[in-house]
Order: structure tokens, then C-alpha cells, then sequence
């Protein structure tokens, strides 16, 4: 298992979106997180629902996203949270130290 990982989130609005990023980035538990207006088509109780949407995608560390995870349960407005880890260790050094450096609990040496 990779050290470091994206996590994509979800959201219904802008508002929602921007203070679950905010909040990752401020608790330290992801070093940036980007914000993208989406168009979705998706299945809910039995229909085809079309919704614009925001996805999160936050720069962390694998060991935080269980954290994550359960944060964004919380303040979210979704029945279901869709909260997704896509590992990625394979990633520039450089910029998996950034996010080392970033993110609490990272020791060095």
C-alpha cells in the first residue's frame, strides 16, 4: 500500500464544498485540495437523477483518510457521502514530500 493517496469528494453546492475543503486543509489532514464544478448522471431511489455537482480532490496521506472519511460524514449533506481513496504513490517525489510536509503527523528522519 501507497503512503499518499487522493481523495475525491462529492458535494451537492459550492458552500458545502468550499468548507469541507477548507476544513481538510485547515485540520492538516490534506496538504491542498481542488475544487471542480461537475455535471453528474447518476441512480437514486430508483431513478436517473442529472445534478451539477462539485468534486474535491484532496492531496493527503493514506493514513489519514479513515479521518477524513469520518468528517465528511459528518458535515455533509449527503445521505451517502461518496468518499473515494485512489492511492498514489507513483507520483512526482517532490510533490509527495510537499504533501508529507503538510499534513500533521508527518516525522522527518
Amino acid at each position: 500500500m501507497t503512503e499518499h493517496c487522493l481523495v475525491l469528494i462529492t458535494c451537492g453546492g459550492d458552500g458545502e464544498a468550499r468548507s469541507i475543503a477548507r476544513r481538510l486543509v485547515e485540520d492538516r489532514l490534506a496538504a491542498g485540495v481542488q475544487i471542480i464544478p461537475i455535471q453528474s448522471i447518476y441512480a437514486w431511489d430508483d431513478q436517473i437523477v442529472e445534478d451539477d455537482e462539485v468534486l474535491l480532490i484532496a492531496k493527503t496521506r493514506a493514513d489519514k483518510f479513515e479521518t477524513i472519511r469520518d468528517l465528511v460524514v459528518e458535515l455533509h449533506s449527503y445521505e451517502i457521502p461518496p468518499v473515494i481513496r485512489i492511492d498514489i504513490g507513483g507520483a512526482h517525489l517532490p510533490y509527495l514530500e510537499w504533501i508529507d510536509q503538510n499534513v500533521e503527523g508527518f516525522k522527518t528522519g
